[in-house]
Order: C-alpha cells, then structure tokens, then sequence
C-alpha cells in the first residue's frame, strides 16, 4: 500500500488549538491546488483495566492469545509472564482507519508491538469488561488530492462531543510503498507544505514524529500496522499538549 506520514498540529507555547485553525489549513491546501475529494474518519482509543493485579493481567494476556489464534501469527509477540501482574501493560491504544474497516489494530507502545485484529474483537473486549475505555477520539475531516499525493486533514475530538482537541493531517505518497525510497521527496513535499502554511502566521506548525518501525517489528515495506504505530504516537502527542493547557489555565 501507499507510504503515509501522520502529523499533528502542535500550538506555540500560550495558544491552542481552534477551529480558525482548522479552517485556515483546510483553504491552505485548496490554494495549492489540492482537489477536495470527500470525507475522511478514524478512531483512536485508549484503554485502561477495570481492574488491577493479577486478574487484569490474565484478562490482558486472553486478549492477546484471541487475536494471536485468530490471526494466525507466525511467532507471538514478546509479552510479559501472567504472573508478574506489575508488568503488564497499564493501558494499550487502539486504532481503526478506513482503509482497513474490517480490521482493528492494538498498540503496546511500552513493549513496541502492534497487532491487527479483526474489527469484532472490541465485542470481545466489551463482553469480557477487563478494559474499559479511558479516552476515546474521533478524527473527522477531508481528503485531497494533489497531484501523486492525497492529503487529508481532520479535526480530533472527543467521541460524542464537538469540542477540538486537536488537528491531525495524513500525507501520502502513492505511487511508492517503500519508507526509505519515499524519505526524500515526502520531506521535500513536507517543506513546502509548511513554507505554505507559514505565510498565514498561524500559532503553530504540523509535526512529524517518525517511529522506529523496526522495534515493532515492522519492515521497509510500508502497510496499515505503520499507520496504526503512527496514530498512536500522534494520539500520545494530542492528550499530552490538551493536558498542558488546562495545566496552565489551573
């Protein structure tokens, strides 16, 4: 599949994120010609367990061998023993993309490990009540094209609610999937993204922190598990900056 980088929008120090924002970057790649070409979703999750000790890290462990069985894994991934309750992840993230619906991806940032499950397993999950959902956020927004490359561009905010928490911006790069062929002209493509963007002296700038995809596991060839590791960061980055506002605003 097309390699993807994932940016958020990251406020200077003192402002925050607004829909002015959204607005102005949204008619910014419409002035470089960018096609709009419909709607664009996803869903970023964190979980948290109901409870702790030795229970939560069987429930943890059930999980993982549902989707390890279910899926076929050629090798399972590096866990912790069941016994050691202190070791076990206290929270995990959850992704879902629309390219893949069907599929649903879990990521242990601590241990670097994703996982694609099928999307039915959050049934699971709900049923068995070991994990609850502590944050949960939608990304709505619009594709576009432009030229070899789709951008898209999405508000994040939390289920159920309008309020912004965030901006998050996909840039692909379609005619290649290898990471390190991409590298450069993704770059060069991101320089003038961000030269146009400048011109409107926004508070803030769109960032891109690329993961080590090889900790996970993962290889050169670019798939929807890179997309999902990128989420999570992203998803890491959004909940870190809205928890500094409200600590300056306490």
């Amino acid at each position: 599949m097309p390699l993807k980088w994932v940016l958020h929008w990251q406020p200077n120090a003192g402002s925050t994120v607004n829909s002015q924002i959204l607005s102005e970057v949204s008619q910014c790649v419409e002035s470089i010609n960018g096609l709009k070409q419909g709607r664009w979703k996803a869903t970023l999750t964190l979980y948290k367990p109901h409870t702790r000790g030795i229970y939560a890290s069987f429930s943890f462990h059930f999980i993982i061998f549902l989707i390890v069985k279910l899926h076929n894994y050629p090798t399972p991934p590096p866990l912790p023993e069941p016994s050691l309750a202190a070791e076990f992840p206290r929270d995990f993230q959850g992704v879902s993309v629309p390219e893949q619906p069907n599929k649903y991806y879990f990521i242990i940032r601590g241990q670097r490990i994703v996982l694609e499950a099928d999307s039915s397993i959050q049934t699971i999950m709900e049923k068995l009540q070991s994990y609850k959902t502590r944050i949960a956020l939608n990304i709505d927004g619009f594709q576009y094209q432009l030229g070899d490359f789709q951008l898209r561009v999405g508000k994040v905010s939390p289920t159920h609610s309008e309020n912004l928490r965030g901006i998050v911006m996909e840039v692909e790069y379609l005619p290649i999937s290898s990471m390190e062929k991409a590298r450069q002209i993704m770059g060069e493509f991101l320089e003038i993204w961000q030269e146009a963007v400048s011109k409107r002296s926004l508070p803030g700038q769109f960032m891109h922190i690329e993961p080590n995809f090889a900790e996970y596991g993962l290889a050169d060839h670019y798939t929807s598990q890179h997309t999902a590791v990128q989420y999570a960061i992203v998803m890491a980055q959004v909940i870190a900056t809205v928890q500094a506002v409200q600590s300056v605003r306490n």
